[in-house]
């Protein structure tokens, strides 16, 4: 089924339990980006929230969209696929906790008590998120030290999976460098990241199982991130861990005999 065709199936199946308060779409379909490719977002609105009664209404409308082939119930999250690999899933909310959502950010399928009309029309400006900056810079210098435990071990099918987290680190560096709104899911970085930080991202080295090739990602992958963070970092007014860090290139240099980068301050 196209997207429109299981939008309209599952909103009819569910207006037709007058229980349901209102159903809305949200992510890609409800802020206007979605494509052939975005998953089919929902919330729906009832007195008693995600109650075993409305995950069976919920259960039984996704049915008409298709087979039902994966069903992950987490509380109020359900995730849906269906045989044709439509990704469906539902936020299942009280009428108060909606409190966090917008306008901008929903189009209303069915609305019986106008809950859409007291929501405010864009997302509060929460400004910069300096807690999880100073996080995520700590993680990376945290695994990037990790590089002598593995190499000690001779980890090196394993070591890749630092290469891994450094590159997820990085990429949540850019986007926060570009500011982009709208994120989306992992699938979205085309849109939210810039010409020259693609060619950044295409120009680092793969995860290659062997001790050379992990010393030299680990390095390069330092040298990418860590004048970005820093920058950053200054703009965020966020600290910079100099500790940390001062204490990580030296147990490297000490185990691995791996001189700390010039670019890197």
């Amino acid at each position: 089924m196209k997207h429109d065709e299981v939008i309209k199936a599952i909103d009819n199946s569910v207006r037709s339990h007058p229980q349901i308060q209102a159903l809305f779409l949200s992510g890609s379909h409800g802020n206007g980006l979605a494509d052939e490719y975005s998953d089919i977002d929902f919330i729906m609105i009832t007195e008693d929230g995600a109650s075993d009664e409305a995950v069976e209404i919920w259960r039984e409308a996704v049915s008409q969209a298709g087979e039902i082939v994966l069903w992950w119930h987490r509380t109020v999250l359900i995730n849906a696929v269906t045989a044709d690999w439509t990704r469906i899933d539902v936020l299942i909310l009280k009428p108060d906790q909606m409190k966090t959502q917008s306008q901008s950010d929903l189009k209303p399928l069915f609305d019986r008590d106008g809950i859409y009309g007291n929501l405010p029309k864009v997302p509060e400006n929460q400004g910069p998120n300096r807690a999880r900056l100073k996080y995520q810079i700590e993680e990376f210098i945290r695994i990037l030290g990790l590089l002598h435990v593995g190499m000690g071990r001779e980890e090196y099918i394993n070591g890749v999976l630092g290469i891994f987290h450094l590159r997820n680190l990085l990429v949540d560096l850019l986007i926060e460098e570009t500011a982009a709104p709208n994120r989306g899911g992992v699938l979205h970085l085309n849109r939210l990241i810039t010409d020259e930080q693609k060619e950044l991202l295409l120009s680092l080295p793969p995860a290659t199982p062997n001790r050379e090739a992990l010393i030299s990602a680990n390095l390069a992958y330092a040298e990418a991130y860590l004048p970005r963070a820093r920058k950053l970092a200054r703009e965020w007014n966020v600290e910079w861990p100099e500790r940390f860090e001062a204490a990580t290139w030296d147990k490297l240099e000490d185990s691995l005999n791996i001189t700390r980068p010039d670019n890197t301050d």
